[in-house]
């Protein structure tokens, strides 16, 4: 387990499952009050860490529907009473297929779960007094979304980016392409600066992975980093 404080918003990384799959408890400082990003499963590991740090969980996020990002999320909503939010509609036959996919991986019984709001890219979604940003990332899942807070400098960005790697395509409904076209035209945008909880594996900053990332460096993409900023300013400038 690992933790990270941004600003007025805290983050503590439980990975879960034997997929080691990073679920994140976000909460707004000042509240207390908070949220678990894809509780995958071990829900007594989810529940030790909310009471150690004794937040008030309001909702549970999903980035998006794969069994270790999601297949627990029926049995947590029930035991701490709370809606679920996310993912995008893209994603419904992967919440359908839950309970398929747990026998598949031969996981801990796992079942379809019903939200309370489908989220849309330029969504927003309140944790505490605190107002995070949506982004629509389909390539690894047409459904994915990550979640964002500029100003604290964090993101929860699913399979969609990983230290030095990005989301497998192969899998149903994939698109490599799709991807990296949402990497760099939502992600990148947010700024180099945010640090970024992936699904697996250690954080990063999207700048890092602008840098060295063997998938989708400015380098591996044929990207002129100066001409790329100067359009961006001259966009913002315009607005």
């Amino acid at each position: 387990m690992t933790e990270e404080k941004e600003l007025a918003v805290h983050a503590f990384v439980i990975p879960v499952t034997p997929f080691q799959q990073n679920c994140s408890i976000l909460w707004c400082t000042e509240t207390k009050k908070g949220a678990v990003i894809d509780p995958g499963g071990d829900i007594d590991q989810i529940i030790t860490a909310i009471n150690k740090y004794d937040v008030k969980i309001e909702k549970i996020l999903i980035t998006h529907a794969h069994l270790d990002h999601a297949g627990a999320t029926a049995e947590l909503s029930r035991k701490l009473n709370v809606p679920i939010e996310g993912p995008h509609k893209d994603d419904m036959f992967l919440i359908e297929s839950l309970e398929e996919q747990g026998k598949k991986y031969n996981f801990s019984p796992a079942e379809s779960f019903e939200t309370s709001r489908f989220l849309e890219g330029g969504d927003e979604v309140t944790i505490g007094n605190q107002i995070f940003g949506v982004r629509h990332c389909p390539g690894h899942t047409p459904g994915h979304v990550i979640f964002f807070h500029k100003e604290a400098k964090i993101a929860a960005v699913g399979d969609v980016l990983f230290q030095g790697s990005i989301g497998r395509s192969d899998l149903p409904r994939g698109n490599h392409q799709q991807l990296v076209n949402s990497i760099v035209n939502e992600l990148w945008p947010l700024g180099d600066e945010i640090r970024f909880i992936p699904g697996h594996g250690p954080m990063s900053t999207f700048g890092n992975e602008r840098l060295t990332n063997p998938y989708v460096s400015d380098f591996a993409l044929g990207i002129d980093r100066e001409v790329s900023d100067a359009v961006k300013k001259q966009e913002t400038s315009m607005e």
